[in-house]
């Protein structure tokens, strides 16, 4: 299995993914930025839900536990 697109690579106290990394791309993203990464479809495997008031990004479901961003 190849590596993951995309990578957390820093979280809050609280456990929220706040840092991402495009692995392909050698990319770092903000929550902010990914958000809109996704929504402009950029990233066909993921989506955007809210969480707690807050835009938040999420993989798709696929049944793999070892796709899931982390």
């Amino acid at each position: 299995m190849g590596r993951k697109r995309v990578s957390t690579i820093y979280e809050s106290d609280s456990g929220r993914n706040l840092k991402f990394r495009d692995n392909y791309k050698n990319k770092t993203m903000t929550n902010n930025q990914f958000v809109k990464e996704i929504n402009s479809g950029n990233y066909p495997n993921h989506h955007v839900r809210v969480i707690n008031g807050i835009p938040t990004p999420v993989s798709n479901p696929d049944g793999s536990k070892n796709n899931n961003l982390n």
